[in-house]
């Protein structure tokens, strides 16, 4: 496992301004074995377990669920990222990011274990008292009690912060009588351990502890939804419910504190399930191609479906590489804040934020890339994955969620680019000296020699080129705008995408180098056919939204030039998508599964 020095010292967002190492870059090509026996774990657990009862699962049968948790817990896997010493099994990020993974196939009860061993158990293990984690961690851990999360009201769900649910301190001081109520409560119908938010004092936002049985607190039906069926969702209803002072959960008043902390690790968990439950859709595609005829021959022979499953698997394969090499700067970064004295939650929460606009990019591109996936899953499968009985129409339902939670798509793009501002304005990320270079750069003459010819020296120039695309539109437009470009919404989720496809592909070029390094270009090609039509559709969505953002905030001569410059930025060579996809196609056809 690769533990070179220099990578400690990434820093969120730097990816932009800096030219990249393949061998700094941590792949799944780099799981341990433990870790790769972890995640065999998971998905024997899904196929023996959860798949063959996801229709009882999907009919909320009493009992049901809290039972597959409590068997998912005695194997371990609720508990990856919590310390031996409270019950866990103490792992790195990197192996609770796989199980993450693993267990992200599992339809509803994926979400039921992602919500509690997530938000449902992290609050408690990185912001609770000592008294506090030794009274619910091991049971959390254990599964004997299910954790839930309350932060959303009606009328409050991006703005968390305008929250109206009270606490309000007894005259004994013993107390805090919340007033209120919270929707969307995953787990809610049978959690045993809620974090709750509210306001003290009528603007001080904090968290809380409660239990089940705490006087005047009630919950609602469950919800009927459109997907995720299985999973308990209610809403939670506070009238003078007491709850004791010592299960305030951190600070008084420091409840967002806890909220956007715990959000960090929830977004890239988030994405590491929907890449679990693109590879099962994508399997059960390539299944159902291979055994479907029509015209006296497998479906799976046909141009358009070699081009449908190809496309499931680029966009899988560059996700996955994204999300590994983000999870083992987190690993690292949590290292050396450990090595400098920091505590345990502090280290990890601290790993996390320096990260979070990575964070906030794999939620986005996850969630998108899975429902890519499953949307061509159900054409794969034709008028079948128009019915209940295959399992394509209950993955389709189950994921578009997930661009709703753990913050909608549209404020994770909003917060890539804001957080990116923001550690420039501070100081910590050095944008306008690069900004500055790429203006000067639109002002010189275009150099047109051959320069250096090595592997995959072109693709490392379009990555090169791609990064000033977005500090040339976004340089542009903070000069223009100033403290205008706040509202323009528009503009910023140009960028946002710019970004986001801009760091899938070089997390995807960075594996496929290494890759090819370890094993020969020869026995990489589908890998490298693979990152070659990410790319060369990326240089296509990078050029649009950077048109679209320009055309919006730029007119005259400064227009001309920077369309010029996003021209000349944004230039490729011809390639043959078609041939490369049916390479990467029939090699899936081949295997009967994801098998990169």
């Amino acid at each position: 496992m690769n533990t070179t020095s220099n990578t400690t010292s990434v820093k969120g967002g730097e990816w932009l301004i800096k030219e990249n190492d393949a061998l700094d870059v941590f792949t799944p090509e780099d799981f341990s074995e433990e870790q790769l026996m972890i995640l065999d774990m998971c998905l024997q657990f899904l196929k023996t377990e959860v798949h063959p009862i996801v229709e009882r699962i999907d009919k909320l049968e009493p009992g049901l669920m809290p039972s597959l948790m409590e068997k998912a817990g005695e194997l371990g896997l609720l508990s990856a990222s919590v310390p031996e010493d409270l019950g866990g099994l103490g792992k790195d990020f990197v192996t609770s990011t796989l199980v993450s993974e693993g267990l992200g196939g599992g339809y509803s009860f994926s979400v039921a274990m992602s919500a509690h061993a997530g938000i449902g158990t992290l609050p408690i293990l990185y912001f609770g008292t000592e008294e506090q984690k030794k009274k619910y961690i091991p049971k959390l851990a254990s599964g004997e009690w299910k954790g839930s999360y309350g932060l959303t009201e009606p009328g409050s769900g991006s703005d968390a912060l305008g929250a109206k649910t009270t606490a309000t301190l007894s005259e004994d001081g013993k107390y805090y009588l919340l007033n209120g109520q919270k929707i969307w409560i995953t787990n809610g119908g049978f959690a045993d351990v809620y974090t709750v938010f509210a306001k003290v004092d009528g603007d001080k936002f904090t968290a809380f502890i409660l239990e089940r049985d705490f006087e005047g607190f009630t919950r609602g039906p469950e919800e009927h939804k459109m997907g995720i069926k299985g999973s308990s969702t209610v809403q939670l209803y506070f009238q003078d419910c007491k709850v004791p002072v010592e299960n305030v959960l951190g600070e008084v008043g420091r409840g967002h504190i806890i909220a956007f902390n715990i959000l960090n690790i929830g977004r890239l968990k988030l994405a590491a399930a929907t890449i679990g439950g693109a590879k099962l859709a994508l399997m059960n595609s390539i299944e159902y191609a291979k055994t479907r005829e029509q015209f006296k021959t497998p479906i799976a022979n046909f141009g358009a479906i070699k081009h449908k499953l190809a496309e499931m698997a680029i966009k899988t394969f560059a996700d996955e590489s994204t999300l590994y090499r983000t999870a083992k700067w987190i690993d690292e970064k949590e290292a050396e804040l450990l090595a400098e004295g920091k505590p345990f939650n502090e280290a990890l929460l601290g790993a996390a934020e320096e990260f979070a606009i990575e964070c906030a990019i794999l939620k986005v591109h996850g969630s998108e890339v899975l429902d890519f996936v499953v949307d061509e899953g159900v054409q794969i499968h034709g008028g079948v994955g128009f019915s209940d009985e295959y399992n394509i129409s209950r993955a389709y339902r189950d994921s578009r969620v997930n661009r709703i939670y753990e913050g909608t798509n549209e404020i994770n793009r909003l917060l890539t680019v804001d957080m990116m501002l923001k550690r420039a304005m501070k100081g910590k990320l050095d944008l306008m000296g690069p900004a500055m270079n790429v203006q000067k750069e639109l002002m010189s003459i275009p150099e047109f020699g051959n320069g250096e010819e090595s592997a995959f020296s072109k693709e490392k120039k379009i990555i090169a080129n791609l990064k000033k695309c977005i500090l040339m539109v976004a340089g542009a437009a903070v000069q223009k705008l100033m403290n205008e470009l706040s509202k323009e919404e528009e503009i910023i989720m140009n960028i946002a995408d710019m970004a986001i496809e801009t760091f899938v592909s070089e997390s995807n070029l960075l594996r496929v180098i290494k890759l090819a390094d370890k094993n020969g270009e020869e026995n990489s090609k589908v890998q490298i056919a693979m990152m070659r039509c990410y790319l060369n559709d990326a240089v296509d969505k990078v050029a649009k939204a950077g048109k679209e953002a320009i055309n919006a905030f730029a007119t005259g001569d400064e227009q001309k030039m920077m369309l010029l410059g996003l021209k000349r930025f944004t230039k490729t060579e011809p390639f043959n998508s078609k041939d490369a996809r049916r390479q990467i196609a029939d090699k899936l056809i081949e295997e009967g599964k994801y098998c990169f």
